[in-house]
């Protein structure tokens, strides 16, 4: 229950927060927050995240939805066992699932976090990339975890 109500907490932030954007500013306004540093910029990105690949927005429709039932199928075998694997589970799955929305509802998404040495992203695509982060950074560490335990195996058997 509460992996879901995460996953709906990331997917109410990322929307709540697109929906005030559009309603609110003009596509292209920018508004600086810190002078030329960090600004709100409305865009609507028919790309992927910081709009580095150019495909159409039903293979991005598929390619989330790809991501969201790996995501719950890891979900249900690993991360659900593993409480070190539960946070960025969810915010993978809200990412993706608040960028789909906006795919399914807008037609692209709804890009607004402007920190002008970087492409333009959302609180969706930030939950993804720290979910995505978080995860390599375990499996790292796991994998080492292991080696360890390995040799401390084999110097016990010795």
């Amino acid at each position: 229950m509460s992996f879901m109500i995460g996953v709906l907490f990331i997917i109410f932030a990322d929307q709540v927060s697109k929906i005030w954007i559009a309603g609110h500013m003009e596509l292209g306004e920018s508004i600086p927050v810190i002078n030329k540093i960090f600004h709100i910029t409305y865009i609507q990105n028919p790309s992927s995240a910081f709009g580095l690949l150019p495909f159409s927005n039903r293979t991005f429709i598929i390619m989330n939805i790809t991501i969201i039932l790996l995501g719950v199928i890891f979900w249900l075998k690993k991360a659900r066992q593993n409480r070190s694997l539960f946070f960025p589970s969810i915010l993978i799955l809200g990412g993706a699932l608040g960028n789909l929305i906006d795919r399914i509802r807008v037609g692209s998404v709804i890009d607004f976090l402007d920190l002008r040495v970087w492409p333009i992203f959302n609180i969706a695509d930030s939950a993804m990339n720290i979910g995505i982060f978080i995860l390599i950074i375990h499996c790292l560490f796991q994998q080492e975890g292991k080696k360890e335990d390995k040799n401390l195996e084999e110097d016990n058997n010795l």
